[in-house]
């Protein structure tokens, strides 16, 4: 069933509606498939977030791939290496985030919040979340320069973003 904002409207029917209105003006299907800029953007999935208008990436130009926390987990590398081996990118950008949710729990937290709710035992899964912020970003700059499947020579940047200013500062 379609959850129903304040309006009655359904949140698809608005998305449906933005789309119309989007495509109507829709300008960039003839982009080339290989990003313009040669760069992959792994960052946060936080909604605070907005990657594209925060580094100014218009259409086309950048891979952008996102997921909790922006870590650099074993499906942001196969993202990495798609990007890197058939599209040709040679640089990857790390966004991670002030006020982040992956800095508010453990493993073991979440462990038993699913074994609780959902009556399933996750094991030892690793959700990836982080108690330093900023040893986050280190931890996937070289994640992804010491990955094997990351071609060597690949410039690999880190970055905290500042949900309060909306500034970002370059982590090394």
């Amino acid at each position: 069933m379609a959850s129903l904002e304040a309006g009655g409207k359904s949140l698809q029917a608005e998305f449906l509606e933005n789309n119309a209105q989007y495509a109507a003006e829709f300008n960039d299907g003839q982009l080339p498939l290989p990003p313009a800029r040669h760069a992959l953007v792994l960052a946060c999935m936080d909604a605070r977030l907005h990657v594209e208008k925060v580094l100014g990436i218009k259409n086309g130009a950048c891979h952008c791939v996102r997921n909790a926390g922006g870590r650099a987990s074993d499906d942001a590398l196969r993202s990495i290496v798609i990007s890197q081996r058939l599209l040709g990118t040679k640089e990857v950008h790390i966004i991670h985030h002030t006020d982040c949710g992956m800095l508010t729990f453990t493993n073991e937290q979440l462990a038993v919040k699913i074994k609780e709710e959902l009556g399933v035992d996750v094991g030892d899964r690793d959700f990836l979340p982080f108690p330093d912020l900023h040893q986050s970003v280190l931890d996937d700059i070289r994640t992804v320069r010491e990955s094997p499947l990351v071609a060597p020579g690949t410039r690999v940047q880190g970055y905290i973003y500042e949900v309060e200013t909306g500034k970002l500062r370059v982590v090394e």
